[in-house]
């Protein structure tokens, strides 16, 4: 027996109409799958704020002449031992590099790893996306 359910949902003729508009606009083959994403969206937020472990990417840019941040960049990478999975480094230009860090671990740990390493004179920007490990999710 399958695990598909029907279900109905009462909206707003211009919220559907906007609802409508923005799933073509993505690529949806039906209403069902964009609201799956975004039922999965939800699931994947709750895990986060539950501390639940999570794989995300932090990405940096930095002045890498700004003296010795390149030694605590690694430094604050090798502290969160078991978290950071992977580094993509790029060259922007003569001063600016792009850092891409793939971590895992519970929410909290991961954001306080992001938050040390946002916070080093000479990053000029970053952001941790967050989401989950996939396990969870049908």
């Amino acid at each position: 027996m399958s695990s598909l359910v029907r279900t109905g949902i009462s909206l707003e003729r211009e919220l559907l109409a906007d609802f409508d508009r923005l799933i073509a606009r993505k690529g949806y083959g039906s209403r069902s799958e964009a609201i799956r994403d975004l039922v999965r969206e939800h699931s994947v937020e709750a895990d986060v704020a539950r501390n639940k472990v999570i794989v995300g990417a932090l990405t940096v840019v930095y002045d890498h002449h700004q003296p010795r941040l390149s030694e605590r960049l690694i430094a604050a990478q090798h502290h969160y031992h078991g978290k950071v999975l992977a580094t993509t480094h790029v060259h922007l230009d003569a001063r600016h590099c792009l850092e891409v860090v793939i971590v895992k671990g519970r929410s909290a740990e991961v954001q306080h790893l992001a938050d040390h390493i946002l916070s080093l004179r000479g990053v000029k920007h970053g952001k941790l996306v967050m989401t989950t490990t996939g396990k969870q999710l049908k």
